[in-house]
């Protein structure tokens, strides 16, 4: 996946895929809850870390088709990603944006310097 790609990622084990840079999420599979029923790992839907509220609406309000809520996520500043309505280069955009505010001001000027 695109967030391997990263300087200081790793990859967590789990029934879908997680990927975090130092120990903190950015990207992960979304464990969909349905009353009364286990939760279901969905690859074809990402959790994302956007960092603030403002992100997650102006996200979620600009594309309804790509990102939704659910109300679990209340007060995070995490968006659900579906993963069929983004072409790899936007894909990669998101993941990179997501990574940069959860790593390290080190692992970014790192990133920086590579490109």
């Amino acid at each position: 996946m695109l967030a391997l790609a990263l300087p200081h990622v790793a990859e967590i084990e789990s029934d879908g895929f997680d990927f975090r840079v130092d120990d903190k999420g950015f990207i992960w599979s979304y464990p969909e809850r349905r009353p009364g029923h286990s939760r279901v790992i969905r690859t074809d839907i990402a959790v994302l870390y956007v960092g603030d509220e403002a992100e997650k609406q102006a996200l979620l309000l600009g594309e309804p088709g790509v990102f939704f809520t659910t109300p679990g996520y209340d007060g995070w500043p995490l968006v659900m990603l579906r993963l069929d309505q983004v072409d790899v280069e936007r894909l990669g955009e998101l993941v990179t944006d997501a990574w940069r505010m959860r790593a390290p001001v080190a692992a970014a000027a790192e990133l920086d310097d590579e490109r």
